[in-house]
């Protein structure tokens, strides 16, 4: 595993950076646990003008950091710039709201005194982040931690490290202190290290069931908690009174915003049998439409793949799909490029005994599958090892919503594109992880949630599920 930039769209190698050195990591240990402690009498709204300070850095340095993100994984710069503000926001908001999410909650009880639950800081809090949202998988556990108090170490992807880099740069430049956010280039085993040294209380993990499965028995041997998002096979359910002009509109963005390469991405589009016909056309069509090029040219509306080896396995799949039997409905054609494009594929007529029916496909490729009723529709939808998000669309929204309640997903959208907020809590069930970024619940996820009981004097009659002494005789 080498961190290097190496731009999808041409192949060209723009900067390779070194893995960090044992003694960096010590570094970043003792520094970061050094914080945590300043932290702890800190007062919560200097971290939160700090945060304030970190959106307006990122809102000034929108261009570059939307252009070292198109060029470290291939996006289109339109999406890179729209990813940039949205961190902006998600800081913004737990800048605004981190702090009364911290208030200690007082508890009714028939104990003496008075009781409440505090929250405070558990220590440094270990990242590792995927590539394909460089800021935005960052900022998730970012914004929160920095504002409970937890300093934080990164690992993120190999092929994002510039992204990475400028990310933890502007945060210092923010006046956040040294221990805040640390960027290290780590190997796998370095990782292992940081997970077992005792100054580092929490993970948190997006990325691949591999990836996740690794960190979470390393957290796991150690007893560190942990959150993990990791993939998903999201379902678009598309109900026989839906208005399919919205339907249509909605489906192709949503498998191939980020050229389909989204956790959250609509995978599997289960289509009720009135309007298949019309769905399976109208979404060849806008398929048909769109233009490869340079992500950074804004005609460009088909960015390449984030590098040759995620194309590559993408294409070792659809082979494989069709060869179990699968229907090629449209694409699955090479485009005449040097970058690591693929074209956007529909494939229909996938039955239970085919790979495709339980993997994800990480790319511009939709499943799409006829059902005959709402019980088939929502059988199918949940007859799958991933549970991250989904869609519902549906002529009334309220039924829509009954639906949606019956999948068995962390979220799920009803006549809407999937979004995410920062007031939005993320996160999946099943094989897409467990836990939850963002939100109250997101802030909550690394916290010490101490128990105080206060009385000005005891009560001896009153001490119901105490441990006392007999009085000697």
């Amino acid at each position: 595993m080498a961190y290097a930039t190496i731009n999808p769209y041409n192949n060209e190698v723009v900067k390779e950076y070194p893995y960090a050195t044992e003694d960096e990591l010590q570094a970043a240990l003792a520094t970061g646990h050094a914080l945590y402690k300043q932290n702890r009498k800190q007062p919560v709204a200097e971290r939160a003008a700090i945060l304030h300070n970190v959106a307006a850095k990122l809102r000034e340095h929108s261009a570059e950091l939307a252009r070292a993100c198109t060029i470290d994984m291939g996006k289109l710069l339109r999406e890179s710039e729209g990813e940039v503000e949205l961190v902006a926001i998600i800081a913004d908001w737990f800048a605004d709201h981190g702090e009364a999410i911290l208030t200690p909650e007082k508890i009714e009880t028939i104990a003496t005194g008075q009781a409440e639950i505090r929250h405070s800081a558990t220590g440094i809090v270990m990242m590792v982040e995927p590539w394909n949202f460089p800021y935005y998988q960052i900022m998730r556990v970012f914004a929160p931690n920095f504002i409970v108090g937890n300093p934080m170490i990164l690992k993120h992807a190999a092929n994002t490290p510039t992204s990475a880099q400028m990310f933890a740069d502007i945060v210092a430049e923010a006046g956040a202190p040294a221990g805040s956010l640390t960027n290290l280039f780590l190997s796998y085993d370095q990782v292992t290290e940081a997970i077992e040294d005792p100054r580092v209380q929490g993970v948190a993990l997006t990325g691949s069931e591999r990836g996740g499965t690794a960190v979470a028995e390393a957290a796991g041997k150690n007893l560190k908690k942990n959150t993990m998002e990791l993939g998903g096979m999201d379902p678009f359910i598309v109900l026989g009174d839906a208005n399919m002009d919205d339907v249509i509109d909605i489906a192709w963005r949503a498998r191939l915003y980020n050229t389909g390469q989204v956790c959250t991405s609509s995978k599997r589009f289960i289509v009720m049998d009135n309007v298949y016909d019309q769905f399976v056309d109208g979404l060849k069509e806008k398929f048909s439409k769109v233009v490869p090029g340079d992500p950074l040219d804004p005609a460009t509306s088909l960015a390449p793949m984030n590098r040759e080896k995620a194309r590559v396995k993408l294409q070792k799949q659809v082979d494989d799909a069709i060869a179990a039997g699968a229907t090629l409905v449209y694409g699955n054609e090479p485009i005449d490029l040097p970058g690591q494009f693929f074209m956007p594929t529909i494939l229909t007529d996938i039955d239970k005994n085919n790979p495709a029916y339980s993997e994800e496909m990480f790319g511009p490729v939709a499943a799409v599958y006829k059902v005959h009723s709402e019980e088939e529709a929502i059988e199918l939808a949940n007859d799958n090892p991933y549970g991250l998000g989904g869609i519902v669309f549906a002529g009334d929204a309220d039924h829509g919503a009954e639906v949606a309640a019956q999948i068995e997903t962390g979220m799920v959208f009803v006549n809407n594109f999937m979004v995410t907020l920062p007031e939005l809590p993320f996160g999946g069930v099943k094989l897409s992880g467990y836990g939850r970024e963002m939100s109250h619940i997101g802030e909550m996820a690394f916290v010490n949630e101490q128990l105080i009981v206060k009385t000005d004097k005891p009560n001896m009659d009153n001490v119901a599920g105490g441990l006392v002494a007999t009085d000697p005789a």
